[in-house]
């Protein structure tokens, strides 16, 4: 049996849970959650968030802070443009049918054009969470907290599926962890 024919049964079963949780958090009832996973989302657009940590990080934390920023939006750049660029068009996912799957109205936003895998929005928290993590260990925990809600967000509101939101927390950390180790490298030279 060829690899890629053995894979092929894994990858379908992984896709019928990733479809099968996303229709459970879908059909449970979540009224209060919902205004709050709708803001927390939108928040994350265009990485808002994480320019808003950022910039209190520069200012509440002095020289570690400023450093700590810095490291995380350029792992959140660096995120960006691999997911983006690279992985989206590649895995071509088709984004979840927030109408077959019941999302209730009170938890839709906008609908992203582009395609679903991974989340970009979870990419960018765990980057940033990861780099300043780096820097300011007692502020990963918050940081990561806060990324993971990001991510859960993306589900609640219907725009992406579980996987998408996992594969895009590997990517994020990863991507930073390789950043901030290629700036540091550079900064020794």
């Amino acid at each position: 049996m060829r690899p890629a024919t053995a894979v092929r049964p894994w990858l379908s079963d992984a896709d019928r849970v990733d479809a099968a949780v996303y229709a459970a958090i879908a059909a449970t009832p979540t009224p209060q959650l919902d205004r709050a996973m709708r803001r927390l989302t939108s928040a994350a657009d265009y990485s808002r968030l994480w320019l808003g940590a950022a910039a209190a990080l520069a200012v509440a934390r002095g020289p570690r802070g400023r450093r700590a920023a810095g490291l995380g939006l350029a792992s959140v750049a660096v995120t960006s443009a691999v997911a983006n660029a690279a992985l989206k068009p590649l895995t071509r996912r088709a984004r979840p049918d927030r109408d077959l799957s019941s999302v209730p109205l009170g938890r839709h936003v906008r609908m992203p054009v582009t395609h679903s895998m991974p989340s970009g929005h979870t990419a960018s928290a765990f980057a940033f969470a990861t780099a300043v993590g780096q820097v300011l260990p007692r502020d990963a925990l918050a940081l990561r907290a806060l990324a993971a809600a990001v991510g859960y967000s993306r589900v609640h509101t219907g725009v992406h599926y579980p996987g998408d939101v996992v594969l895009g927390a590997l990517l994020g950390s990863s991507c930073a962890q390789l950043t901030v180790h290629a700036i540091d490298r550079r900064s020794a030279s």
